[in-house]
């Protein structure tokens, strides 16, 4: 009869016990809560879109998913420090137009966005309006034109930071529109809002939700958007293209990425989940209330449009001779 000994006994409990940790370890995905880390300050555009989509995903999921807002440095330090992160699908970006722009914009970072992220799917485009006061001489797109190409230099148009986004789109206006003018940045959209009644400015060039109360309240008028269809809260109001500058297109938008080396099947997960909140029907119609259309796709997709913006606006500041920073 054999009769097993007490090293072997040690063996096969030792060998139980390094099975039953393997097991552990090998939990279903999720198995604690998320983290989106913001690159804006709370209760902006992206800011609710990320919480928005955010709770749908964590309800599907069964875990929470945390906001963490990281501004500063155009999104450099929330992007750092995701690419940063432990790859295991814990840690999440709010990526934006910055996240192209900053690769242009500045004369090093410390991160390559295109190689130490995985785009998961962008969440959302949102339009840039171009706006006079409602006293302004300009009734339209063409009108302002006309101006400009009759009074080269005189027409001044506004938008906030060098390197934002509205920034950039208003460059883009004055070269696709082939005027010359004056693009004045300011601080902040309230001070082009006070630049523009006061009429130091003749236009501004901003993202419309924020300016949206104002056309609303018939003191700004929306001259055209900036995007290929009209926006849903103005269809009154033409596209460039229909107004006339016919190669305008700018947009801004918001996607999800994940670090670099993530699993495959992490990142697949996370698209599906992000695709499944983003057709839900209350997330869609509170991002569509806060002027954002839905746009769920694929990760090709989010990745061809994090490279094509990338060198889209790098091209912009390049034109725009704006200095690196």
């Amino acid at each position: 009869m054999f009769r097993t000994t007490t090293p072997f006994k040690t063996v096969i409990w030792a060998l139980c016990l390094a099975c039953c940790t393997w097991a552990s370890g090998q939990q279903a995905y999720p198995s604690k809560a998320l983290k989106i880390v913001v690159p804006f300050g709370a209760g902006g555009v992206a800011d609710l879109t990320a919480r928005t989509v955010a709770q749908k995903m964590g309800e599907n999921m069964g875990q929470s998913i945390v906001i963490e807002n990281k501004p500063g440095a155009g999104g450099v330090v929330a992007t750092d420090a995701v690419a940063k992160s432990a790859p295991d699908g814990y840690t999440l970006l709010l990526m934006s137009n910055a996240t192209a722009v900053s690769a242009g914009l500045f004369k090093s970072l410390p991160y390559d966005a295109e190689k130490d992220l995985i785009p998961l799917s962008v969440l959302g485009t949102f339009d840039i309006a171009i706006v006079v006061p409602q006293e302004s001489k300009f009734a339209s797109l063409a009108d302002l034109l006309a101006f400009a190409k009759a009074n080269p230099g005189k027409l001044n148009i506004g938008s906030i930071n060098v390197g934002s986004t509205q920034h950039l789109a208003a460059e883009l206006f004055k070269s696709t529109a082939g005027i010359d003018a004056q693009v004045v940045p300011f601080n902040g959209t309230p001070a082009v809002l006070t630049a523009l009644r006061g009429g130091q400015i003749d236009v501004g060039v901003e993202i419309l939700a924020p300016v949206l109360p104002q056309i609303k309240g018939q003191a700004l008028r929306a001259l055209a958007v900036t995007g290929d269809k009209r926006a849903a809260a103005l269809p009154q109001v033409p596209t460039a293209k229909e107004a006339g500058v016919k190669t305008l297109y700018a947009a801004s938008w918001n996607a999800l990425a994940a670090p670099a080396k993530t699993p495959r099947d992490i990142v697949q997960r996370l698209n599906q989940e992000i695709q499944s909140a983003l057709n839900n029907p209350d997330v869609r119609k509170k991002l569509i209330d806060m002027n954002v259309d839905p746009q769920p796709g694929t990760l090709q997709q989010a990745a061809d449009l994090l490279s094509s913006e990338t060198k889209r606006w790098g091209d912009v500041i390049q034109r725009a001779g704006i200095a690196k920073q």
